[in-house]
């Protein structure tokens, strides 16, 4: 690959923070704006399985993820796949990175704003789905960044739990 064709391929330093960065933050200002005004209310008033977190511990549980998942980004917006396959791949990858993000930012308002449990169990699932073809596909192109998404998909996993209990118990 000549160098012209490298520059082209990885966005620049400033671009490639951005791009890593914003969409990740547009997705976390999601939580606050839907739940704040729903967790005292309506969802207080459900009832809950027993392995339910407190409430204090998800805005510190999704910052530390956040952070890991707009790393995985930036770091898969770095590479330079030598060959078309590879780079191919990692259109691909970011494409499914993109929809597990979106299915991030949906679950929110589809849960605690439309009070949709079931609603809410089907984006999650999704986007447990998403995250773990995330996953697969970052790790030929850099495995720490697809490793940087096994705690996401972990938290993930647990929520679908909650989410699938409190919907059985409502």
């Amino acid at each position: 690959m000549t160098l012209a064709a490298t520059r082209l391929a990885v966005p620049s330093p400033a671009l490639r923070l951005a791009l890593a960065v914003l969409p990740v933050l547009a997705t976390a200002l999601t939580g606050p704006l839907f739940t704040t005004p729903n967790i005292p209310t309506w969802y207080a008033g459900l009832a809950k399985p027993g392995f339910t977190p407190p409430n204090w511990m998800f805005p510190v549980a999704w910052s530390m993820l956040y952070a890991m998942i707009a790393l995985a980004c930036w770091r898969v917006l770095g590479k330079a796949p030598a060959s078309a396959d590879l780079r191919r791949g990692r259109s691909v990858a970011l494409a499914a990175y993109a929809v597990q993000l979106a299915l991030n930012a949906i679950w929110t308002p589809v849960f605690f704003a439309a009070h949709s449990l079931l609603g809410g169990l089907v984006v999650i699932v999704a986007l447990l789905v998403m995250i773990l073809w995330t996953i697969r596909l970052f790790w030929p192109l850099d495995r720490a960044a697809a490793l940087l998404l096994v705690p996401y998909a972990g938290w993930v996993a647990f929520a679908t739990a909650v989410n699938a209990a409190v919907w059985r118990m409502n």
